[in-house]
C-alpha cells in the first residue's frame, strides 16, 4: 500500500526555504553563501552582487572581488545564463549540466530547437563540436569580447550550426548553442567586466564524456534549497523535458502535499520542513533573479496570479520586498547621479516597524550599487 503524503501548508515551506537560501542568518565570507551549492544567477546586470549582499554581513562593494580571490567563477551553466559557482566544482558542474542524449540537447536549446532540427545541430554533436571551438579560440586568447568569441568560433565550426541570424544580419553560431557549450570548452566570464568578457578556465581538462553526463548532482542540490518540488520544477530550472529528470531523481524521495499541490522531498529534509518557523525572518529587498526566486512553484510562493505575474514579468523583472518569506511587494531602482531611488510597490500596508527595517535594507542597496544616498518612496 502506497503511504499518504505528508501534509505541509506553504507558510511552513517557505519558512524552510529562508533558512536553505541562507536569509535568516547572514554570513560573513562570501564563499560561505549557502546558495553557492546551486549558483546564483547574474542577470541583469548588479543582480548578483545583490543576491550576494542579501546574505552576507557587509554588503558588497561595487568593486569588490566577486570570485573571492579565485575560489568562486562565473560561467554560463543553467539555462545558459552566467551563475557564480564554487571554482573546485567546475569540472563537476560540466558533467551535470552535459546533455545526457540528443532530446535532453535539444530541449535545452529552448527555441532555438527548431531551427538547428533542421540541419541535425539540436544535438550533444552539435554542443561538443561548438565545445571544441571554444577551446581552440580561448588557447589563442588570454580574453576577449563575446562578439569575438562568436565569430572565431563561426569559423571554425560547419556552416549548419551558424545560420542566418536576421537581427545580426550575418551567420553566427547560435547563442545558445554557444552558451551551452561554453563550460565545456572552459570558458568563464571575467567578473566585473562590462562589457562582458570570455577567458579561459586555467588547467581545464576538456567536455565531459557523454557517459560522464549526469544531472543527479544539480537535481539534488534544488531539492535541497527548493523542498519540496515535483519533477517539472526541477525540470524547469534545468531547461530540459521531465523525461530527461525523471530517471535521475533520488529514490527515496517521500510524498508530500503543499495545500493540496503533491510534490517530492528528500528524506533530511522532511524534519527541517516540519520544524520550520513561519513566523521567522527579517524584511528583505531581494533583487530580481535571486535564487530564491528561481524556483518553479511560483503559485506556492506566491499564490495571487496578479500579484506572480507583477513579480516574474518576462521584461524588466522587479525585486522583492520579502517579509518572512512572503513576498509583500515588488521595487525599482533608478540612479540619478550619486543619489539612488527605489520605489516599492507594496501588495499590502507595510507596519511601522517593517518600513524602518525596509530603510535599513535599502542602504545596504546603497552601498552595493555605489550610490552616495538613497531615496525610498512606498507606493
Amino acid at each position: 500500500m502506497t503511504p499518504s503524503p505528508l501534509l505541509l501548508d506553504r507558510h511552513r515551506v517557505l519558512a524552510h526555504r529562508l533558512r536553505a537560501h541562507g536569509l535568516l542568518e547572514r554570513v560573513a565570507d562570501l564563499p560561505d553563501v549557502a546558495v553557492l551549492g546551486l549558483g546564483v544567477q547574474d542577470t541583469p546586470p548588479g543582480a548578483l552582487r545583490t543576491a550576494l549582499s542579501a546574505r552576507l554581513t557587509t554588503p558588497l562593494e561595487p568593486d569588490a572581488d566577486l570570485t573571492a580571490g579565485g575560489a568562486l567563477t562565473i560561467v554560463w551553466s543553467h539555462r545558459g545564463a552566467p551563475h557564480l559557482h564554487p571554482t573546485a566544482g567546475l569540472a563537476g558542474l560540466a558533467a551535470a549540466t552535459w546533455p545526457v542524449s540528443d532530446a535532453d540537447a535539444a530541449a535545452r536549446l529552448g527555441w532555438q530547437r527548431a531551427r538547428l532540427a533542421e540541419v541535425g545541430g539540436a544535438s550533444r554533436r552539435a554542443i561538443r563540436t561548438v565545445a571544441g571551438a571554444v577551446a581552440e579560440v580561448l588557447a589563442d586568447s588570454p580574453g576577449m569580447s563575446k562578439a569575438e568569441l562568436s565569430g572565431s568560433v563561426t569559423s571554425r565550426v560547419p556552416p549548419e550550426l551558424s545560420p542566418w541570424c536576421a537581427p545580426c544580419d550575418v551567420h553566427h553560431v547560435g547563442e545558445q548553442l554557444l552558451r551551452l557549450a561554453g563550460l565545456g570548452g572552459g570558458l568563464r566570464l571575467r567578473a566585473g567586466a562590462r562589457p562582458l568578457l570570455v577567458e579561459p578556465v586555467p588547467g581545464w581538462a576538456g567536455p565531459p564524456a557523454d557517459g560522464a553526463a549526469d544531472p543527479s548532482p544539480v537535481i539534488e542540490e534544488y531539492l535541497r534549497l527548493f523542498a519540496p518540488a515535483t519533477p517539472g520544477d526541477v525540470a524547469g530550472f534545468l531547461g530540459t523535458s521531465v523525461a530527461v529528470v525523471r530517471p535521475h531523481l533520488p529514490a527515496d524521495l517521500v510524498r508530500v502535499e503543499v495545500d493540496g499541490r503533491s510534490a517530492l522531498c528528500p528524506p533530511a529534509q522532511v524534519e527541517a520542513l516540519t520544524g520550520a518557523d513561519p513566523a521567522a525572518g527579517d524584511i528583505r529587498l531581494l533583487g530580481p533573479s535571486d535564487p530564491y526566486l528561481q524556483g518553479r512553484d511560483r503559485e506556492v510562493l506566491v499564490p495571487d496570479k496578479a500579484r506572480r505575474s507583477a513579480v516574474w514579468r518576462s521584461i524588466g523583472q522587479p525585486g522583492v520586498v520579502l517579509v518572512g518569506g512572503e513576498v509583500v511587494g515588488t521595487w525599482r531602482t533608478r540612479q540619478q547621479g550619486r543619489r539612488l531611488e527605489i520605489t516599492v510597490e507594496p501588495f499590502r500596508t507595510l507596519h511601522p516597524a517593517e518600513r524602518s527595517a525596509l530603510d535599513a535594507d535599502a542602504e545596504r542597496v546603497r552601498t552595493t550599487r555605489g550610490a552616495g544616498s538613497v531615496r525610498m518612496q512606498v507606493g
